[in-house]
């Protein structure tokens, strides 16, 4: 069987973002931000897994589709936590390529999804 490469990348970048919430709650005593990015950054994987199992196709691309949103956030909060200080350039540069890959493989595979719901209608 295949390895699904999405649901396994998403997998690491929440456990990464898990422990940016953990590190900005204990260290940086930030408890407001490190809230909504382990929200939004969470909640990519769960989609994705929830989307393995989707009614249909276009459940399927829905669940992706609601994933990108939330990635998309998580970039957003990446940004402000990098902009104002919370974590250092090193810290940023290291998690934020692997928030875009992400955003690039949903992209992909909603793409990918609706060609194919657009291919079989005929």
């Amino acid at each position: 069987m295949k390895e699904n490469v999405l649901k396994i990348k998403s997998y690491s970048f929440a456990i990464r973002i898990v422990k940016l919430s953990q590190y900005l709650q204990q260290t940086k005593k930030e408890f407001v931000l490190s809230k909504q990015i382990l929200r939004s950054g969470t909640a990519v994987g769960v989609l994705i897994r929830e989307a393995e199992y989707g009614q249909s196709k276009a459940d399927f691309a829905h669940k992706l589709s609601i994933a990108l949103k939330e990635a998309n956030e998580t970039e957003y909060w990446i940004c402000i936590l990098n902009d104002t200080g919370y974590i250092d350039k090193n810290e940023f540069e290291s998690i934020l390529p692997d928030c875009k890959e992400l955003l690039k493989m949903l992209i992909a595979s909603i793409k990918t999804v609706k060609q194919w719901a657009m291919n079989n209608e005929q």
